[in-house]
């Protein structure tokens, strides 16, 4: 009899195959202590040799598979594992506290990985997997326990695992290996993303798959919804092969609006789709997808796998690779957004009760006038490089805006009188997050270029809830009226002062949530890159007139059930859904 399981959804399709499980070799990290340091160290450095060999290769594998934008995560395995802060720290304990080099590594790499791990931003939480990928290798080197090599099976399988590390997906081959499940793992992992590259289906975070499956029982997984479904009877099979069929039709549809414009079905021309990123690696996504811009660049990440506040030059030259890499398509630089989870280990934050309500973004930055002045100098000299935006984190008085946009203007112009050159169609604007600025948009407009809608915050911050805690993980509502009313008072209040509006939280780009987002009229959707094409299509089959509608009908609903049963009412013809 078959049985259903159901996770997250992290890479579009439907897969049906026997299971493959992967089980790694079991090995023991002890706290044994050593009388030969020097002869640890060679056996630290000796593992190191051969790691960063297998890390070599593998960015040569997901080069000639993936493109250089995901062969670029090796690039980064490669300088984790080379990072002074974590090598020197470990054999400073080999050394002085006489451990032995895989306790040490093990120990210093679960600091790093426990501060990850903590941080809201799924970016910088998903390095905490990148850090265990590269000392488990390390580690197993210095054990001398076997490697696992994946690129070796050679029948289609799909494979079942606790969780897939970069380095491990990287040596799939989609002909044999057509997807995957894992107890782990969300939709932002590296091995997702690189899932969706590859186009193999994977669902994740299954909690328990490993103990479910049965190695070369048969199974089939829909990444697309998150289901699973083990042993399979010949109906259920029958019924998702031709499940799987549709689906290859309609991705066939969805390349075809890579090259196209974003229109309504009535015609309407305004929308435009641009992409997130967190680095400049992230550029190529952006352009295969289609994208229009970069709605949103993360440039925390120049001072989080930093070891220093990264200089003027360190920054000037990331923020010009990512607007000449855009081709002079707009591209929107969010200024530091550092503090809550996001932690530096070079800068001691203030012990706070609440730290995400505390000293962090803007406000740090008004306070560090030195770290935010070094910051504008150089996304002011790289702006000659392409379309420049830059944007203020968690604006919540127009004084705190007008400040920081003094300050940028101040160092514009001690930039032009040291005779560097400055373009001179720079926007201003600011995240809209908070909703004592919401509240005050048509005011905040007065000053502000731009808006983009951060509505992961803002929706926590409305609802009081933190959307990492699963006990009041039923409060984190998109679709609640309360939202819903504050992001149109939002963008009625910027257009009636003629300036424009994006939204680069999650939201902009799901499905349910675009059809009220035409009917508000919002100008710049940014979103994850793989969900551009399937935004513009979604676009091209919905008219704005019926989306203005289903808008002042859902203003009225009182809870986002009813939102959400609307949207599908109203759309689901025109969607096929």
């Amino acid at each position: 009899m078959s049985k259903k399981l159901h996770g997250i959804g992290a890479s579009n399709g439907i897969a049906i195959a026997k299971v493959f499980k992967l089980e790694e070799p079991k090995y023991e990290i002890s706290n044994n202590t050593v009388s030969d340091s020097a002869s640890e160290i060679k056996s630290l450095e000796t593992a190191m040799k051969k790691a960063n060999a297998d890390i070599e290769k593998l960015q040569e594998i997901a080069l000639e598979k993936l493109g250089a934008e995901k062969a670029a995560i090796f690039e980064a395995h490669s300088q984790i594992l080379q990072d002074p802060a974590m090598i020197d720290e470990a054999k400073k304990m080999i050394n002085n506290d006489k451990n032995n080099a895989a306790y040490a590594i093990h120990t210093v790499a679960q600091k790093f990985i426990t501060i990850f791990a903590g941080m809201e931003d799924p970016y910088f939480k998903e390095r905490a997997a990148d850090i265990k990928d590269v000392t488990d290798r390390l580690i197993k080197y210095i054990l001398n326990v076997p490697v696992l090599d994946l690129a070796t099976i050679n029948e289609e399988v799909i494979i079942v695992a606790e969780d897939l590390t970069p380095s491990q997906t990287a040596q799939l081959d989609p002909k044999f290996a057509k997807g995957f499940s894992c107890d782990m793992g969300g939709r932002t992992s590296h091995a997702a993303i690189m899932a969706r590259s590859l186009e193999i289906p994977a669902v994740l975070g299954l909690k328990d798959v490993t103990k479910q499956a049965k190695h070369n029982e048969v199974m089939m997984i829909n990444g697309t919804t998150g289901e699973v479904i083990l042993a399979p009877s010949a109906d259920e099979i029958k019924t998702w092969t031709a499940e799987r069929t549709k689906f290859f039709q309609l991705q066939q549809e969805l390349l075809a609006f890579k090259d196209k414009p974003t229109v309504s079905k009535d015609g309407y021309q305004k929308f435009v789709l641009e992409g997130n990123i967190g680095a400049p690696k992230d550029v190529q996504g952006v352009l295969d997808n289609g994208g229009q811009g970069i709605g949103l660049f993360r440039s925390e990440f120049l001072y989080m796998d930093n070891d220093h506040f990264p200089t003027e030059d360190e920054q000037y030259k990331a923020y010009k690779g990512v607007l000449e890499g855009m081709q002079n398509r707009p591209v929107i630089i969010r200024t530091l957004d550092i503090g809550g989870d996001k932690k530096l280990s070079y800068f001691k934050f203030p012990e706070e009760m609440n730290p995400f309500l505390g000293y962090r973004a803007i406000r740090l930055c008004l306070d560090k006038t030195d770290v935010f002045r070094t910051q504008l100098r150089a996304l002011l000299r790289a702006s000659v490089h392409g379309k420049l935006g830059i944007m203020f984190p968690m604006i919540s008085t127009i004084d705190e805006f007008k400040a920081a946009k003094e300050i940028t203007l101040e160092e514009k112009a001690n930039l032009i009188k040291d005779g560097h050159q400055v373009a001179d169609n720079i926007e201003i604007g600011m995240m809209m997050e908070i909703p004592s600025a919401a509240m005050l948009a048509d005011q905040f407009a007065k000053y502000a270029d731009f808006f983009s809608i951060g509505t992961n915050d803002l929706i926590q911050y409305t609802m009081a809830a933190d959307r990492m805690s699963q006990f009041v993980a039923y409060l984190y509502q998109p679709y609640n009226p309360s939202i819903l009313r504050l992001i149109k008072t939002i963008i009625d209040g910027a257009h009636k002062e003629g300036k424009w509006v994006g939204m680069c939280g999650e939201m902009a780009g799901e499905e349910q949530a675009i059809p009220l987002l035409m009917g508000m009229k919002l100008d710049y959707f940014s979103m994850s890159a793989t969900s551009i094409l399937n935004a513009r299509q979604v676009i091209s089959k919905l008219e704005v007139p019926a989306m203005e509608q289903l808008v002042a009908k859902a203003l009225t609903c009182q809870t986002a059930e009813e939102v959400l049963a609307l949207v599908q009412k109203t759309t689901k013809s025109a969607l096929n859904v």
